[in-house]
């Protein structure tokens, strides 16, 4: 990313204060979310991980609330409601069988409000005009190198596999999600992040559809009604947002 911003695209560099907020936008939204994220997978079931994602808007909408002094309104928590139940009921066959310890609850917790923080961070910070493939592409590099001293201290090579499989997963969370999906994401954030949040509802319901292309894991009527009633939400979020500015 950053070689196509800067080298193809010829886009500017950041200067002053912009290194500091993509060294803190880094760390909140890779080193701490992604890495808390990774080690509180090895204690949750992945029922609950993919759970607690929906969590985000919640937090999102609770630190716009706050430190914006905008009350939630009755639209809004409504929307939020409809989509947590849709959620929960789509991932409640999962849920049945999910195991979890207390420190690995506490770790994903931790993780999301780091997300949480993160996006609001991003969407209230003065980026100058900056490039946003160039402010990913950074902010990804530095939440990375903050990991190196603990991936260094941690490493076990017995642990590590580099077959297609491994090879695999790295370029899907590379080029897919780290490129493709939080570029769209950081464009999403730049309009409005309690609005973009409610999208991140709809990870978990996709999550059950790759699930099932995948690992066969079925489609069930828990599944299909927690779609309606997450898509439901965000259309009624978005309808009154709508009516609302007009």
């Amino acid at each position: 990313m950053i070689i196509v911003a800067q080298g193809i695209l010829r886009k500017r560099l950041p200067r002053g204060k912009e290194w500091k907020q993509l060294a803190l936008y880094g760390l909140l939204n890779n080193s701490v979310y992604l890495g808390l994220f990774v080690l509180a997978m090895q204690q949750v079931s992945p029922g609950l991980g993919t759970l607690s994602v929906a969590t985000n808007p919640v937090f999102i909408n609770l630190l716009t609330s706050i430190f914006l002094r905008k009350p939630l309104k009755v639209v809004t928590v409504i929307a939020l409601v409809l989509c947590m139940v849709g959620v929960v009921l789509a991932a409640w066959p999962l849920l049945q069988n999910s195991t979890a310890t207390p420190a690995g609850l506490l770790i994903l917790l931790v993780g999301m409000v780091s997300y949480s923080i993160g996006v609001f961070y991003f969407s209230r910070a003065n980026w100058g005009g900056l490039h946003l493939m160039t402010i990913n592409g950074w902010q990804v590099l530095m939440g990375g190198v903050f990991l190196l001293p603990l991936a260094l201290l941690t490493y076990r090579p017995v642990l590590n596999h580099w077959n297609g499989d491994a090879w695999g997963g790295i370029l899907w969370l590379a080029i897919m999600v780290s490129i493709g999906a939080v570029q769209l994401w950081l464009y999403l954030l730049r309009e409005d992040a309690a609005r973009a949040s409610f999208w991140l509802f709809l990870c978990p319901v996709f999550g059950f559809l790759i699930a099932n292309v995948v690992t066969g894991e079925p489609i069930t009527v828990f599944t299909v009604g927690g779609m309606v009633l997450v898509i439901g939400g965000i259309w009624w979020q978005n309808l009154k947002e709508k009516v609302a500015r007009s």
